[in-house]
């Protein structure tokens, strides 16, 4: 009777855990297809259809340090040019 228990027991446990893969993948963040665009100013992406999630990044702007591999990051300089384009 005990074992019967015991078995009970392990199969409600196992019928509770969840899958933590996503149902979709993440979409990958382009910063290689951009790199091109280092060295231009930041006025020729077109920030309104740039990948979601973002970050533009000026001169001694405060960031979090969280990592999101999905995130495109830019940085740019007081001139507003593209200095760093990375995932993170």
């Amino acid at each position: 009777m005990p074992r019967a228990l015991m078995l009970a027991a392990l199969l409600t446990l196992a019928a509770c855990s969840q899958d933590i893969v996503p149902d979709t993948p993440a979409v990958a963040c382009p910063a290689e297809i951009l790199q091109p665009q280092i060295g231009q100013p930041l006025a020729v992406l077109d920030l309104a259809k740039l990948h979601q999630p973002n970050r533009i990044i000026g001169p001694n702007m405060a960031v979090t340090m969280d990592w999101r591999p999905d995130r495109l990051n830019i940085e740019h300089d007081s001139a507003l040019i593209i200095r760093r384009i990375y995932c993170g």
